[in-house]
């Protein structure tokens, strides 16, 4: 979705609209969060710096993106 049409879409007075604009906001959200966790353990950030980070333990941050 284009920024241009998800910020159409959170303008919109029809909540059906500005529900699919929150999950794409969320989806989106996720997509970063996992980009940035995964440059973070490339650059050698421990899993308790990445979770203080993100306000998450260590052991939540890690079972969600540890392999």
């Amino acid at each position: 979705m284009q920024m241009e049409e998800l910020a159409k879409r959170v303008r919109s007075a029809d909540p059906a609209m500005g529900l699919r604009a929150v999950g794409a906001l969320h989806r989106l959200a996720e997509q970063v969060e996992a980009l940035s966790v995964a440059r973070a353990r490339d650059q050698g950030w421990t899993w308790e710096q990445i979770g203080d980070a993100l306000g998450m333990s260590r052991q939540s941050v890690h079972a969600k993106y540890g392999k």
